[in-house]
């Protein structure tokens, strides 16, 4: 028989909780059960008037709701208040009733110009000590990336200026006042810069692709579940590896520990980088730079650290030299050059004697070089967990979490975003380390029945009603 649904006025009272209408396995749910955001009231309490002004919303319902739409993909406030008025899901996570009135999208502006970047970097670092409370950081390997985030500009708004008058108009465009900004440039150097958001680089992650203007994240996760321990936002011109260093020292200071090894790209496999790796006993897996093509290459080259010195493949000694940058100059002996036989191969026409540079740490590089060259079965095994872990997190947030595209104009508030969005996915994590721990508890007391999502956490309920306590509180205390 065919069934008939007449659409007409629907019920206006209900007895019951907008809870009951919540699916039980839908993501706020879940991130609800694990989300402790009490400290944050006291966190920003300078930012208010204690006697003056009209009451402001709640701090925690203001991350709450940026919380929602990171974690349900609306990154643009106006579209996010506009769905919480019929979202019933967005509604009870932030803390709405069917009758409240929502605030103006606005107001989470102002909220973010106020706090300032370190109140959501706070947000962040929280929840990664909650996963490292609950122990879903394993410390024994570190996958660090970097990733381009495409600035809200469009192409009309680029324009050529001088470098000199964008340095002298705007700040470095970086999220830390220490940071520079980029290698020195000439003065008169023309360069491609946006009118409408200055701080924004023209660059590109592929040869073949064209430069856009950008942002750079640099991201480092744990191998264990894929958790995010970093996620730092710096100008697009600044090449990641000159920050590498900096950012293991913040990720160890944030977790507390030193992880076993650290696995990057190419592009952070500077000698000074693996050796820096070597001194804080921490192991590397990097993917060694390509060596230049030449008839006599530096590899030929061999360095004797007791003694610095160099001997050339015809047995000569480089004496050293001047400092060069992150190195010193050795070069040959006049006399040396002028009989060899591999002179035409080895030193332009012009050239007199051959002069190399031995960066700092070059003898670390060269044992790193040796290891990836070996590719034992634990090297590969952690790259390629390394493609999946990182890159897979940067595919994650582009695609589910809008940070494909910056949201919002400037370094600041892409900081914001990166670090909203982070929190985002470290919460999914604990959600679902959450939800396993339950499975794990009840598989043990009824081994060979299948339990649906509904159960298991009517189940969690109950059981943490038992202890009186959340299991895994985000409390980062």
């Amino acid at each position: 028989m065919q069934g008939l649904k007449r659409r007409g006025q629907t019920e206006l009272v209900f007895a019951g909780s907008i809870e009951d209408f919540i699916p039980k396995d839908h993501v706020l749910y879940r991130v609800n059960r694990v989300l402790d955001l009490s400290w944050l009231r006291d966190e920003v309490s300078d930012c208010y008037s204690l006697a003056h002004g009209r009451p402001s919303i709640d701090p925690e319902v203001a991350v709450r709701l940026m919380l929602a739409g990171m974690l349900l993909g609306i990154v643009h406030d106006r579209k996010l208040m506009r769905e919480a008025q019929v979202h019933l899901a967005i509604r009870w996570f932030a803390g709405f009733g069917l009758t409240d009135r929502l605030p103006d999208h606005s107001s989470l502006t102002r909220i973010r110009q106020r706090w300032g970047m370190g109140r959501f970097q706070k947000i962040f670092e929280r929840s990664v000590e909650a996963c490292v409370e609950a122990g879903l950081v394993g410390g024994d390997l570190l996958h660090v990336d970097a990733t381009l985030v495409r600035a809200d500009v469009s192409w009309s708004s680029l324009a050529r200026v001088y470098v000199s008058a964008v340095d002298a108009n705007n700040e470095p465009a970086t999220v830390e006042e220490s940071d520079s900004n980029g290698p020195d440039e000439p003065e008169g150097k023309l360069r491609k810069i946006s009118r409408t958001d200055p701080s924004a680089r023209m660059a590109t992650n592929k040869y073949n692709q064209r430069m856009e203007p950008c942002f750079k994240q640099l991201t480092a996760v744990d191998s264990k579940i894929g958790v995010c321990v970093d996620a730092t936002v710096i100008s697009a011109d600044r090449h990641e590896g000159q920050t590498f260093i900096e950012q293991v020292d913040r990720i160890t200071d944030l977790c507390g520990f030193n992880f076993a090894a650290v696995t990057a790209d190419r592009a952070y496999g500077s000698a000074g980088n693996i050796a820096a790796m070597e001194e804080r006993s921490m192991g590397t897996v990097i993917s060694q730079q390509k060596v230049r093509p030449a008839k006599v290459p530096i590899s030929r080259f061999k360095y004797d650290e007791k003694h610095d010195l160099v001997r050339c493949p015809k047995g000569r000694h480089l004496r050293p030299g001047s400092k060069a940058k992150n190195g010193r100059f050795f070069r040959a002996k006049i006399a040396d050059c002028r009989k060899c036989s591999l002179r035409r191969a080895c030193l332009p026409l012009s050239g007199q004697a051959r002069s190399i540079t031995i960066q700092d740490g070059y003898v670390a590089q060269l044992r790193a070089r040796r290891r990836y060259l070996k590719k034992l079965p634990q090297d590969r095994a952690a790259y390629n967990a390394h493609r999946f872990r990182v890159e897979g997190l940067h595919g994650e947030a582009k695609a589910c979490h809008g940070l494909n595209r910056a949201v919002r104009r400037g370094i600041a508030n892409m900081a914001i975003q990166a670090w909203l969005t982070a929190a985002a996915i470290n919460l999914k994590r604990l959600a679902t380390a959450y939800f396993v721990l339950i499975v794990a508890i009840y598989r043990q007391i009824e081994p060979r029945r299948a339990f649906r999502g509904t159960e298991i956490f009517t189940m969690g309920m109950a059981f943490q009603i038992m202890i009186s306590r959340p299991i895994m509180p985000y409390s980062g205390t």
